[in-house]
C-alpha cells in the first residue's frame, strides 16, 4: 500500500480506503433525555418551515443518525440532501480539523492555495466552457451570484424558472422559487416568469397515443414567456431534477431544446445542481446525460458533503464581461480556505472511492426495488429520478391518480417509527412524493433495509386503514 500523501488542500489522507461500514448501534444513555428540551425549543426557536421531527438527535455517523435514547435511524435524506459521503466521514473530519487549526478564514480580498486548487480541480471535471469558479457558502448565495452575473452580462433582468422550482430563500433566488414561500412578503423582484414543470406523470400535454408531449409543453411555455416578457430576458435557471418540486427528472432531449430556445432569445442557461452534482445521479453532473453544458453552473449541498460550501462556475467570456462591468459579490466568506479544503476533500473521496460508479450501481438496485413497489401496490403511482436521487408518488389509486396526502404523512410516521427517515414533498395538485437520497457511501444492506422499512410501512398503514 502506498504511503499517505497530502492532497491539494494540504490534508493527509490514506492512499486507499473502503466505503465506511454501518456504525454499531450505541447502548441507551443512562438517563432519559431532558423532558424540558421540547418546551425550551418551543420557547426559544424561530419556526422556519414544517414541524420539527420529534426526536432529539445526539450524533450522526455514516448513513445513520442516533437519537438521545440510543435509537438508530437510517438517514435517507443525507441530512438536508447534502451529506453525499455520509455523516462524520473520516476524511472530512481530518480536513476540517486541520484547516480550522491552520487556515480557515481570511479577508475576502486574500487568496490561499486551497481556493485556487479547488477551482482548478472543478474545471478539470467540467467542459472547457466552464473554467472559472466563485467559491461561496450556500446554494441560495450561489444562485444569487449566478443571477446577478446573468443580468450584468446580458444587460437584461428577466429570469425564467419552473413553476415548481426551488432555488433559495434570498431575494433573487426566492423570486425564482415557485414551489413554496411566495405569499405574505410583498412583491418579489420584478421580471420573474415561469415555464410549466415537465411532469410526465401529471402533465396534460399528450400525444394521440397518450404519451407525454414535452416538446409541445415547452413550446407552449416559451410562447407564454414571450407574451409576458418586456423584451429583457436574461436567463433561465432550472434544476436537472427538481427535488423540492417532487423529483421531476427532465425528459431526455429537454435540456438540449431548452438551451436552444434560450440561445434564440439571447438568454443564458443556469443549471442549479445543488442536489444532483458530484455523482448523486450516477454521473458526475446530471447534465452529462444530455451532453448539454450550461452557461453558468451552481453547486452547493453536495460540494460540501453537509458543510456550507457552494460555487458558481462559468466561462472566461462571461467572467471577463462581468468583470469589465463591475461585478460585485464581496461577501464575508467568499474564497474561504476552509470551504475550499472541504470541497477538495469531497472531490478526492469521490474520485478515490469511485462513488459516481457506486451511485449508478446502487441507483439501479433502488430503481428495481421501487419499481417493484409500484407494480405491487395500488397506492404507488409513479417512480422517478436517477441514481441515488429518486422518489415515489403516492396516490389513492392508479386510475384516478388522486393525491394521497394523508397516506403520505402516515407512511412517513410509520417509517420513522421503524427506523427510517424520509422526506415527503406535498405540493398542491400532487400526491405525497417521497424523496429518497441516501449517501453515496451507503452499503447495499442499508439501501435494501431502508426500502424494506418503506414497504413494511406502506403495508402496515394500508392494513390499519382497511
Amino acid at each position: 500500500m502506498a504511503a499517505p500523501a497530502p492532497n491539494e488542500a494540504g490534508v493527509t489522507v490514506p492512499a486507499t480506503t473502503t466505503v465506511p461500514s454501518a456504525p454499531a448501534v450505541p447502548s441507551a444513555p443512562t438517563s432519559p433525555p431532558d423532558e424540558s428540551f421540547w418546551a425550551e425549543a418551543d420557547r426559544h426557536l424561530v419556526r422556519y418551515g414544517g414541524e420539527f421531527t420529534r426526536e432529539i438527535i445526539d450524533r450522526a455517523a455514516g448513513s445513520s443518525v442516533f437519537t438521545a435514547d440510543g435509537r438508530r435511524i437510517l438517514d435517507f435524506t443525507s441530512g438536508q440532501m447534502s451529506a453525499v459521503l455520509g455523516h462524520a466521514h473520516p476524511d472530512i473530519v481530518r480536513a476540517v480539523s486541520q484547516s480550522v487549526g491552520s487556515l480557515s478564514h481570511l479577508f475576502s480580498g486574500m487568496l490561499s492555495r486551497p481556493v485556487v486548487n479547488l477551482a482548478k480541480r472543478l474545471a478539470a471535471t467540467l467542459p472547457d466552457t466552464l473554467s472559472k469558479t466563485l467559491l461561496l457558502t450556500t446554494g441560495a448565495e450561489s444562485n444569487e451570484a449566478a443571477l446577478k452575473m446573468a443580468k450584468l452580462y446580458t444587460g437584461k433582468y428577466e429570469i425564467v424558472s419552473f413553476d415548481r422550482s426551488w432555488h433559495g430563500m434570498t431575494s433573487g433566488a426566492a423570486a425564482a422559487t415557485f414551489s413554496a414561500g411566495r405569499r405574505g412578503y410583498g412583491p418579489a423582484l420584478p421580471g420573474n416568469l415561469t415555464l410549466p414543470t415537465p411532469n410526465a406523470y401529471r402533465s396534460p400535454f399528450r400525444r394521440t397515443d397518450g404519451s407525454y408531449d414535452w416538446e409541445a409543453e415547452l413550446a407552449y411555455g416559451f410562447a407564454s414567456v414571450d407574451q409576458q416578457s418586456t423584451g429583457a430576458l436574461a436567463a433561465c435557471i432550472v434544476e436537472p431534477i427538481l427535488s423540492s418540486g417532487g423529483i421531476i427528472d427532465l425528459p431526455p432531449g429537454y435540456l438540449g431544446r431548452l438551451k436552444e430556445m434560450c440561445a434564440e432569445r439571447g438568454m443564458l442557461l443556469i443549471l442549479d445542481e445543488a442536489q444532483t452534482g458530484l455523482g448523486r445521479t450516477g454521473d458526475m453532473y446530471a447534465f452529462e446525460r444530455d451532453g448539454v453544458a450550461p452557461d453558468i453552473l451552481t453547486l452547493s449541498k453536495t460540494l460540501g458533503a453537509g458543510l456550507p460550501v457552494a460555487a458558481v462556475v462559468t466561462g472566461g467570456d462571461i467572467e471577463q464581461v462581468c468583470r469589465d462591468r463591475g461585478f460585485l459579490f464581496f461577501t464575508t466568506h467568499v474564497s474561504d480556505p476552509l470551504a475550499a479544503t472541504v470541497g477538495l476533500t469531497v472531490l478526492d473521496v469521490i474520485e478515490r472511492d469511485r462513488l459516481v460508479d457506486r451511485a449508478a450501481k446502487l441507483g439501479d438496485q433502488l430503481t428495481d426495488r421501487l419499481t417493484t413497489l409500484r407494480d405491487t401496490y395500488e397506492v404507488v403511482g409513479d417512480v422517478r429520478g436517477r441514481g441515488l436521487l429518486q422518489g415515489i408518488e403516492l396516490v389513492t389509486d392508479k386510475e384516478s391518480r388522486t393525491p394521497a396526502d394523508a397516506l403520505g404523512q402516515a407512511v412517513t410516521t410509520a417509517c420513522l417509527e421503524r427506523g427510517l427517515h424520509l422526506n415527503i414533498v406535498q405540493l398542491p395538485g400532487m400526491g405525497g412524493i417521497f424523496r429518497i437520497a441516501p449517501p453515496l457511501t451507503t452499503s447495499e444492506d442499508e439501501l435494501h433495509a431502508g426500502v424494506d422499512i418503506l414497504e413494511a410501512s406502506i403495508r402496515a398503514v394500508l392494513a390499519a386503514w382497511h
